[in-house]
């Protein structure tokens, strides 16, 4: 527990309620007919139960304000006359109401019964309670065979769970049979791994008895926020997850609301669950990246290989070109953009960048001087590259410095000339090209984009940062050189400051990064970078060091960079899109022309905290 923290009580959702402590009410109907809408309730009785006892019964014949036609007496055995002077249903479902609040609502049937109930609620305008309710018919067709009884009936299920009670179509005597037979099931489903209240939900579904067995794997494991990771039979680890109460969602894999095919078949393998109890959700998430990482668990499928991700760098040479590389040195570093999902959007963006600024693309390394035996290519007869190859010229050098603007914070040369590109093929129709220099656009600002929000705080040496906790207290962060390094929650009312100097105190150490990606992946940067951005952050202490980024503004957005010219033009072609000007395209973004030049944008400050204590 964090410094100043004060001890928290759980709540029964957050750790669970064992069957033997919850509260049942075992209610059962008699009506004039099937319909809800059609017919009314003729007789209420319940049961209240816990721990295996009966604490309580609710039984009342209810006037129907109708007829009771003969078939119904024939099966009840209630006539006009005995419920003639019985209260009406608006005297009568109040107090049943209040006999069943908090409790699990038990029903044969449930559908029939609860159908009923809440017809009548909405008839006085009561609100709905919306109880857990357990169908036993439901529970009995998933663990009692034909071989033991011939249907799920009441009748045929009491007989065999041997119930002290013969049902008879009479409200009470058929709850108290329920009874019976809700505990005769819940002991058989105990060997399935139906043992809390968060299991019932679930226990009719059918989910293998051998998988609902291993949700004892859960037993032990904390309520609060971490890393759990499945282990197999040789301690490997096959899958890593993240969850807000552990315990909860790890039960949560054996039951059926876990569907994914590949993930029941790891649940089928696995022997053991590891936890990694974190002191807050962000830490949780940091930490579970980290782990696929360094495992590579077999059954999770992002974020495994993270260094293999793709960047786009300008080269060192005479002549530089476009390269894609899955590392950035040191001296590189202003020089690139990424790291990109996909080889082929790190495809697009160089088409993108070569577009506006004319690089050239082939792949040899030409010396400052040209050979006398080199010969140009057909681009060179085209007209589509300088061939700086076979002549010696400045304007490839021209060329060279717009590519190197585009991947270090000046965005607007990309934009202005992709878009020029766009309404040209858009007025000729050729909208499939038109839409081809979208997504080379759409690839190179994400990309941009997200190198520009990165850099300013990979270069802080040292960042705090704090939010409000949702149990009171203060949420605090500690980032050096855009890698987690620590958090801590302080109690509510416990001197921030303390914290915040303990917690930079004992925080990981983080040499400088030497080039791209940096000290962390970009995936966690991305999230501490949201964790930041939400409203109510409060910047407590920023180092960025005498150099500041690689602009030498501290943590900053460019003015023309992509960070700004990006969210403007999707706005700009959404609203075109939604006037009907702009036909859409993959990604929200339309094929047609965008139509004028980017507007400049001021860039706002990378967090909307105010710099000082929390």
């Amino acid at each position: 527990m964090a410094a100043g923290a004060r001890p928290v009580q759980l709540g029964l959702d957050e750790i669970g309620t064992p069957l033997v402590e919850a509260t049942f009410v075992v209610v059962d109907l008699e009506t004039t007919g099937g319909s809800p809408r059609e017919s009314a309730i003729t007789e209420i009785g319940a049961v209240k139960v816990r721990g295996g006892e009966t604490v309580g019964e609710f039984q009342t014949l209810v006037n129907p304000g109708t007829g009771i036609p003969p078939t119904i007496t024939v099966l009840t055995g209630i006539t006009n006359a005995m419920v003639t002077s019985a209260p009406r249903i608006a005297e009568v479902l109040p107090a049943f109401l209040e006999f069943s609040r908090g409790a699990i609502l038990v029903a044969h049937n449930a559908r029939f019964d609860v159908g009923f109930l809440r017809a009548a609620c909405e008839q006085m305008d009561l609100p709905w309670p919306r109880p857990q309710i357990v169908d036993t018919v439901a529970l009995a067709r998933r663990v009692v065979t034909r071989d033991e009884s011939p249907n799920h009936k009441l009748a045929s299920l009491a007989r065999l769970f041997g119930s002290v009670t013969a049902p008879d179509h009479r409200a009470l005597t058929d709850a108290r049979a329920t009874v019976d037979v809700l505990h005769g099931l819940l002991s058989r489903m105990a060997g399935l791994g139906v043992t809390h209240v968060e299991d019932l939900t679930t226990a009719a579904d059918p989910v293998p008895a051998t998988r609902r067995r291993k949700a004892s794997l859960a037993d032990g494991l904390p309520t609060g926020p971490g890393v759990y990771q499945f282990l197999g039979p040789s301690g490997d680890v096959l899958y890593v997850g993240t969850a807000v109460n552990l315990r909860r969602r790890v039960r949560s894999y054996f039951t059926a609301a876990e569907k994914r095919r590949r993930i029941a078949e790891m649940i089928d393998l696995a022997t053991a669950v590891r936890p990694v109890p974190c002191a807050t959700e962000l830490e949780a998430a940091v930490r579970e990246l980290r782990a696929i990482a360094t495992y590579r668990p077999p059954y999770n499928r992002r974020s495994r290989s993270p260094e293999k991700q793709p960047w786009v760098r300008l080269t060192d040479e005479p002549h530089p070109r476009l390269s894609i590389v899955r590392h950035v040195p040191a001296e590189a570093a202003s020089r690139a953009i990424g790291p990109f999902s996909s080889r082929s959007q790190a495809e697009l963006a160089v088409a993108a960048i070569v577009a506006a600024t004319g690089l050239r693309t082939c792949s040899q390394r030409l010396p400052a001087t040209p050979r006398p035996s080199a010969s140009a290519c057909v681009l060179a007869e085209m007209g589509s590259c300088v061939a700086p190859c076979v002549r010696e010229t400045s304007e490839y050098a021209a060329r060279a410095k717009r590519a190197e603007a585009a991947l270090s914070g000046d965005a607007s040369g990309v934009v202005a000339a992709a878009r020029a590109t766009i309404v040209r093929l858009s007025r000729h129709q050729r909208y499939e090209e038109a839409a081809r220099r979208r997504d080379e656009l759409v690839a190179y600002l994400r990309a941009a984009s997200r190198t520009e929000r990165h850099d300013g705080i990979r270069a802080a040496r040292q960042l705090i940062a704090a939010r409000r906790h949702s149990g009171g207290g203060w949420e605090l962060l500690l980032l050096r050189y855009g890698r987690f390094a620590g958090t801590a929650v302080s109690g509510r009312g416990a001197p921030v400051m303390g914290v915040v100097r303990t917690l930079a105190a004992s925080g990981e150490d983080v040499s400088p990064p030497a080039g791209r990606p940096g000290a962390a992946t970009a995936e966690e940067t991305e999230l501490v970078l949201r964790w930041l951005e939400r409203p109510g952050t409060r910047l407590v202490e920023l180092d960025c060091g005498e150099t500041g980024t690689a602009t030498g503004m501290g943590w900053a957005l460019p003015l023309r960079g992509a960070s700004a010219l990006l969210p403007r033009l999707q706005e700009l072609i959404v609203s075109q899109t939604e006037q009907g000007v702009l036909e859409p395209g993959s990604d929200g973004v339309a094929s047609g022309p965008a139509g004028g030049s980017p507007s400049a944008v001021v860039a706002r400050p990378a967090t909307r905290g105010a710099s000082g204590a929390a």
